[in-house]
């Protein structure tokens, strides 16, 4: 009987990490909803107008949470600035329907690329692959470019940065270089 008692404990000792990363991990990507940001991190949203600068200035910080505003006019969208509580800042460009077309990162830790990235994650692992095994294995700053992803990551120990967006999402008149 203890036997079964232990390994029901190694059991729910061994699940409870993994469905926390699951939740943990479920919360942002680029393609789909904002990231929910941690209880440490500060949250400022504005909106912009492709061309016009900021059309809105409705810097607020929000603790813990904010929620995005759109405008009305098709062409602008959202930029919400994420300060994380080790400093590093995450800016997520969400279209007028919310959903994230770009993400741009700097600061001294690099953010959970799993998490900004979601579901094309995979596809960035394999474009970093790629890239590392043209180069002889050489690491330094990468830049994947396939299938509509663009990712660009570099920088050193506590100083790094990176854009990433999806080319058939980008609002009329926003090109990677605004993904800033």
């Amino acid at each position: 009987m203890w036997s079964h008692i232990r390994r029901a404990g190694f059991v729910t000792a061994l699940a409870l990490p993994c469905s926390l990363l699951a939740v943990q991990s479920a919360h942002a990507g680029l393609g789909g909803a904002p990231m929910t940001p941690p209880a440490d991190a500060s949250v400022s949203s504005r909106v912009v107008q492709p061309g016009g600068g900021i059309a809105a200035s409705a810097a607020q910080s929000v603790m813990r949470s904010a929620s995005s505003t759109t405008s009305s006019a098709s062409s602008s969208y959202t930029v919400r600035e994420t300060t994380l509580g080790n400093g590093t800042v995450v800016r997520e460009y969400l279209a007028a329907d919310g959903a994230v077309f770009g993400i741009a990162w700097r600061g001294p830790q690099m953010p959970d690329l799993n998490d900004l990235l979601g579901s094309y994650f995979p596809q960035y692992v394999a474009g970093v692959k790629a890239v590392r095994a043209a180069r002889g294995g050489a690491r330094g700053p990468v830049s994947v470019d396939q299938s509509g992803l663009v990712v660009r990551s570099g920088g050193h120990m506590g100083a790094f940065s990176g854009q990433a967006w999806l080319t058939p999402a980008l609002p009329s008149g926003v090109s990677g270089s605004d993904i800033q």
